[in-house]
């Protein structure tokens, strides 16, 4: 069983009980609203949009339950997959809340012995993280597809035999790409996925090599669905969110 369809199973009962309130699908992310007072966020994954139509049917998931919205995590559309996703974090909201907060990043640095030397893998392309390794003397090997960076042969390779840290984006979630990737790691190999995405879901992850979730909770929902409707992304969704870290025990 894939992560998409874990996610849908644990969510389900949930999603039956409770009504989407608003979906707002912004250009950078993706953000949902429950009747439970839960808000999710989750990349908005265009895939190739080609034209002005990203969606092929006229369905108006506000007011309904949300379970009609949380099947389209195995959607062929990339957009209803980023919806659904959106969603799963609003459901699991109350939960993640009251994960502790990793502000600056120190928590997973220090946990995963990021410093000079240390080798980083990184599957999507973090700017802010890159500045901060660059500074560190990490030394990194990125793969993001989308902005042409790394070739995907050479980046497993490293996986396997090189790195000693994987940040992972969970915009793989969204292309269905985390099974792949984490086939690839090494034995010893510390992940971490990441970003506004991920699902801080620990039961979603118990046959995944993943050590760490590091995740955005937002606490101030008019703000955040305020910078959704305006295309802003992740650095001005963190001023009104907790930056929130899981462990996993493995």
């Amino acid at each position: 069983m894939d992560l998409s369809t874990t996610l849908y199973d644990i969510f389900l009962n949930q999603a039956q009980k409770v009504k989407i309130e608003m979906l707002s699908l912004g250009l950078g992310y993706t953000a949902v609203t429950t009747s439970d007072g839960g808000i999710g966020l989750a990349y908005t994954y265009f895939g190739d949009k080609k034209s002005c139509m990203v969606l092929n049917k006229d369905i108006d998931y506000e007011g309904q339950a949300a379970d009609r919205l949380l099947v389209k995590i195995n959607s062929a559309n990339a957009v209803e997959r980023s919806m659904a996703l959106a969603l799963i974090n609003a459901l699991n909201h109350k939960n993640a809340l009251n994960l502790p907060e990793d502000h600056d990043n120190q928590i997973m640095f220090d946990k995963f012995n990021i410093n000079q030397g240390r080798r980083v893998a990184m599957v999507g392309f973090f700017p802010p993280l890159v500045r901060v390794f660059e500074k560190k003397g990490v030394l990194l090997e990125v793969l993001d597809i989308s902005r042409g960076l790394g070739e995907k042969k050479d980046f497993y390779d490293k996986l396997k035999h090189w790195a000693q840290v994987l940040m992972l984006t969970s915009t793989s979630v969204l292309n269905k790409s985390t099974e792949e990737i984490l086939a690839n790691a090494g034995q010893n190999l510390k992940t971490v996925m990441l970003g506004p995405s991920t699902p801080m879901v620990p039961e979603a992850f118990e046959r995944l090599p993943v050590h760490m979730l590091a995740g955005t909770v937002p606490v101030d929902q008019e703000q955040t669905l305020k910078a959704i409707r305006h295309g802003m992304g992740t650095p001005v969704l963190h001023k009104y969110s907790r930056k929130v870290f899981l462990e996993l025990i493995r």
